[in-house]
């Protein structure tokens, strides 16, 4: 399965890639989206699903009026490139 979904539930952003499974996690505190968490196993690392999972949580911050936050030091490394 490719694509990213988003778990609203548990406050995830994931996929499954080759049988693994990356993902992202996040809180929603005050007006803000803040990324605690990006895991992508080692073994499908390196091909840009961290970017494409970070990328999805703030489109939807974005689309929801939420400022972007990152606790997560992959998430605050994409937002300086990205900003």
């Amino acid at each position: 399965m490719d694509g990213i979904i988003h778990d609203k539930e548990h406050n995830r952003f994931y996929t499954l890639r080759d049988g693994y499974e990356a993902y992202v996690e996040y809180t929603v505190e005050v007006g803000s989206l803040n990324i605690i968490h990006t895991v992508v196993p080692k073994p499908i690392s390196g091909k840009g699903i961290a970017a494409e999972l970070v990328s999805a949580a703030y489109k939807y911050a974005d689309a929801s009026g939420l400022a972007r936050k990152a606790e997560c030091s992959y998430a605050a490394a994409w937002l300086k490139r990205n900003s």
